[in-house]
């Protein structure tokens, strides 16, 4: 017998009332409660209880419905009991929901690249997404062109001969919003095609030379952003037009890397890391004058220009991961990095992991989750980004999307210790915390146990992280075997303040809920210092000290 249960929605405002779908797969000889309780972090909000009838050979579908307190930005857990007629547990299945503000407090943002007039799965999709709590999508290249993002007729030919469907385009939006999901159009900030360029060569960006800077082998043609250039005044008018002719919930930038100085075509100097910001500002008020509440994100390519961008209107810290940050602490460090300069934005890393490389995927995700960040790689049905250029994704085998499932299952459940009114506090506490036999600790990532730490308040997140079979410190070098478990492992640590309570989860086995540990004080030449064991490390621990 098996049982699943997930949310209706990616997730839910304040006062919204949660959904949960319960299904349950096999031979029901009699009628068969269905348990599930609700918690926040250790505390238990609520146990509802439905019974089910028998479906000889055929699968049960319900739903249970609870209203959580208006209070947010909080994550809540659920775990769920199939109960036979006598008590005996049949199955149990976890799930988890949030309830934001909005959906960029929390951005779990996922991809989409089909948009052929004949795609028939707009449901089956986002259902998928929903499991995954994937809150909002970029629509990669959706657009007709990058100088002319709505087409002149339903069907069209994009860039690159892939044809697409602006119904179908609609058809996705409208799917994804009915599950509180975002859609996000892809747009890039200085990519005109090269018949447009053509028309208008004075609004180009050039090199030192005065030639005019094209991409992609003569794909496109970088044009100037600056404030006050035609080009600006163009783009932004093509922002306003798909902002009122669709449904899209704001703006994503792109960029390509390069160039970052340029001159226009009066020959003056220009400092990209200058101009995007004013960019990006434009095209919030642009988005917002036009659609209340829209968001916008601009993508740092391999981390530039961050510090000038993370001032701007942006709702989030979006980065694109290339070296020379190819490292696990890498991830760390760009996400702590972020959050530090920007004051406490979100922050989305695109690091790309092709998903037969499960056990990459699996610590990639750890890293960021401990880290108080977030990843996109999720979006069409089993896919997985695995490069630059999104249609190229890969697709999850069912044990990797079983078990990624389980990770944003578990970063949702635990997220106001994890990243929600959270700080990074690893360089100050990750070395005291030491594990009997072990090496820990945050420098030099490979071959050890890698502890991240992050405090919010009356709590302390340890996150322990297996890395003690990777020999190649680089998140993207392929590792040919799963990681080893380790069981028994005696932890101390050095506290700041005194300790009440110590629990521990990890989203590697079938129980996510957090267990209490027992545990010692102590004092020597070090401090005063707590001591307990964990029952096992597989992938990642999560360590809550109260």
């Amino acid at each position: 017998m098996r049982l699943d249960i997930h949310p209706d929605r990616a997730f839910y405002r304040p006062s919204e009332p949660v959904q949960l779908h319960v299904s349950l797969a096999g031979d029901v000889a009699s009628d068969v409660r269905i348990l599930a309780s609700i918690t926040h972090l250790s505390d238990e909000m609520a146990r509802l209880v439905h019974t089910v009838h028998p479906a000889a050979g055929g699968t049960v579908t319900t739903h249970l419905s609870w209203t959580p307190p208006a209070t947010a930005p909080r994550g809540y857990g659920v775990d769920a009991q199939a109960l036979g007629r006598t008590g005996r547990v049949l199955a149990t299945a976890s799930t988890a929901f949030d309830v934001l503000g909005r959906w960029t407090q929390a951005p779990r943002y996922g991809f989409l690249t089909d948009f052929s007039p004949d795609r028939a799965c707009a449901d089956r999709t986002m259902d998928w997404l929903t499991k995954y709590h994937v809150n909002g999508l970029q629509f990669y290249d959706w657009m007709y062109r990058h100088d002319q993002l709505l087409p002149p007729t339903d069907l069209f030919d994009d860039p690159l001969g892939r044809r697409i469907s602006l119904a179908t385009v609609q058809e996705l939006i409208d799917a994804a919003h009915s599950r509180a999901i975002a859609a996000m159009p892809y747009t890039a900030i200085y990519g005109a095609s090269m018949r447009f360029f053509r028309q208008h060569p004075g609004w180009a960006l050039h090199d030192a030379e005065g030639h005019p800077i094209l991409f992609g082998d003569d794909f496109l043609a970088i044009m100037n952003p600056a404030p006050g250039s035609p080009w600006t005044g163009h783009l932004q008018g093509q922002f306003a037009t798909v902002l009122e002719t669709t449904a899209f919930d704001g703006i994503h930038l792109d960029q390509y890397g390069d160039p970052k100085v340029a001159y226009d075509g009066d020959g003056n100097r220009l400092d990209l890391a200058q101009v995007i910001p004013h960019f990006i500002d434009h095209t919030k008020k642009t988005a917002i004058g036009i659609r209340a509440g829209a968001a916008v994100v601009f993508n740092c390519v391999g981390n530039w220009p961050i510090e000038e961008v993370v001032r701007s209107a942006q709702d989030f810290v979006y980065i694109e991961v290339w070296p020379p940050d190819t490292r696990y602490q890498d991830l760390h460090r760009l996400i702590v990095e972020a959050q530090a300069l920007s004051g406490g934005k979100p922050v989305v890393l695109a690091a790309y992991v092709d998903p037969v490389q499960a056990c990459n995927a699996r610590l990639v995700d750890a890293t960021i989750f401990a880290s108080g960040g977030y990843h996109i790689e999720l979006g069409e049905l089993g896919g997985m980004l695995a490069d630059p250029y999104f249609p190229k994704y890969g697709r999850m085998s069912d044990h990797l999307a079983t078990a990624l499932r389980r990770y944003y299952d578990f970063a949702v459940r635990y997220e106001n210790v994890l990243s929600l009114d959270t700080r990074d506090t690893t360089a100050r506490r990750s070395g005291q915390v030491e594990i009997a036999g072990i090496e820990t600790g945050a420098r030099r990532s490979g071959q050890k146990v890698w502890v991240i730490t992050r405090e919010g308040t009356g709590r302390e997140a340890i996150s322990l992280i297996n890395l003690l079979d990777v020999s190649d410190p680089e998140w993207s070098a392929a590792h040919t075997q799963d990681v080893t478990p380790v069981t028994d492992l005696r932890v101390r640590t050095y506290p700041d303040r005194p300790v009440r309570r110590i629990w521990w989860a990890s989203p590697d086995g079938e129980r996510p809920q957090m267990q209490p540990l027992d545990f010692d004080t102590g004092t020597n030449e070090s401090g005063t210092y707590v001591t307990f064991t964990l029952p096992e490390l597989i992938y990642w621990d999560l360590v809550v000290l109260e």
